[in-house]
């Protein structure tokens, strides 16, 4: 059974930048895609980017597109989510996933949590205005 930590969560003001790390703590996913979502209070689970098994492609939201980005790190078994110039918006609990199809990956595919084999317990972004 993979297991995915979230890690780095907190509170910045908007405008500021925060980093997010995904740590695979049982199992190894380096065939797999992996990805971000978020959960701002009172809504589903949202698509924030996903990058590729090897890390070299990346798909992200339209809302967070030039902002975030998002990296692997396999030999560390390890995935980061860098944000900068935050948003009252991004306000969310932000969860790791990782897919259940090897060396598959896509925008549409990794936009959908159906999609989703694992998930971690998620972070608390909190971004004051």
């Amino acid at each position: 059974q993979v297991q995915l930590v979230e890690s780095g969560g907190g509170l910045v003001q908007a405008g500021g930048s925060l980093s997010l790390e995904c740590t695979i703590a049982r199992g190894t996913f380096s065939a797999y895609a992996m990805g971000w979502f978020r959960q701002p209070p009172g809504q589903d689970r949202i698509f924030v980017g996903a990058v590729n098994y090897i890390g070299d492609i990346t798909y992200y939201s339209n809302s967070v597109k030039g902002r975030f980005t998002i990296s692997r790190d396999n030999a560390k078994n390890k995935m980061y989510l860098r944000m900068d110039s935050l948003k009252a918006e991004d306000t969310a609990v932000y969860f790791c996933a990782a897919y259940e199809r090897p060396y598959y990956s896509g925008l549409v595919y990794s936009s959908q949590p159906s999609n989703v084999k694992y998930w971690g317990r998620g972070t608390q972004v909190t971004v004051s205005s």
